[in-house]
């Protein structure tokens, strides 16, 4: 199996990241501003990944899953706030 060299991780998790940005800047709907952002949240824990695997410590993956809660958290607090509205 091939590896991906660090630079193209980067790459794609800078390029998510800037969609999301636009995203956010761009819309007005709630719905489509919390994905943009979730789309944010997952571009940095793509580049904590490639981090972790590039220097095989754990600690890219710890920081990921607490990307992934409070994502979670976000996605529910999101919810409620439409559901409000």
């Amino acid at each position: 199996m091939a590896a991906v060299p660090m630079t193209h991780v980067l790459i794609v998790a800078a390029a998510l990241f800037s969609l999301g940005l636009v995203g956010v800047v761009v819309r007005r709907n709630i719905i489509f501003v919390l994905m943009s952002i979730e789309v944010m949240l997952n571009a940095a824990g793509l580049a904590f990944v490639a981090a972790a695997a590039r220097w095989q410590e754990a600690d890219g993956q710890v920081m990921f899953l607490f990307i992934l809660s409070m994502a979670a958290a976000e996605v529910a607090v999101g919810l409620t706030l439409v559901l409000q509205i």
